[in-house]
């Protein structure tokens, strides 16, 4: 994730202060964690230097307000259409296994099976966020986590099949 093109969709919509931006970082990643506040605001220098977001004075709380520049939005919306490539070294755990591989490490049914559990508790949680997502009519949350749960379903086959193969 960009906190760049994070800021820069914020600031499109209207006007920030830094931590308002940071809240909607947090709302931009879902479930996948927090922003550093002192990542927003090295971010928003860069922005600045690079003359995408200028600081237009403070709001009546006396923050620092930030809007994004022409320049900026045709940085964004550019960003927006570039497509982006799959990475064949999907995730950790795929180098991992890779390395458990190479050394016939003779504990690798067990990571097999650590790593389905937390897949699994992974399903389960991601599951009440979709239903809760569903019920508070947030669709984007919604589609967001079901991406999600496709890629862990995947994950678990894919598991199922390395052990598939193990047990020929």
């Amino acid at each position: 994730m960009s906190v760049k093109y994070g800021i820069l969709t914020s600031l499109y919509l209207q006007k920030n202060h830094g931590y308002e931006l940071k809240l909607v970082l947090e709302s931009l990643l879902g479930t996948k964690g927090k922003i550093n506040p002192g990542q927003i605001y090295t971010t928003l220098d860069r922005l600045i230097r690079d003359l995408l977001v200028s600081s237009v004075g403070k709001d009546d709380q006396e923050r620092k307000l930030y809007e994004i520049t022409a320049e900026g939005q045709k940085e964004l919306k550019s960003w927006l259409l570039e497509p982006v490539p799959y990475n064949s070294s999907k995730t950790d755990f795929h180098f991992k296994w890779s390395c458990a591989r190479k050394i016939a490490f003779d504990q690798e049914k067990k990571m097999l099976n650590q790593q389905k559990t937390i897949i699994m508790k992974d399903v389960m949680e991601l599951t009440k966020l979709k239903t809760g997502s569903l019920l508070n009519g947030d669709e984007t949350q919604y589609l967001l986590i079901t991406g999600t749960l496709l890629h862990l379903e995947a994950d678990l086959n894919w598991i199922n099949q390395v052990e598939n193969r193990n047990q020929s």
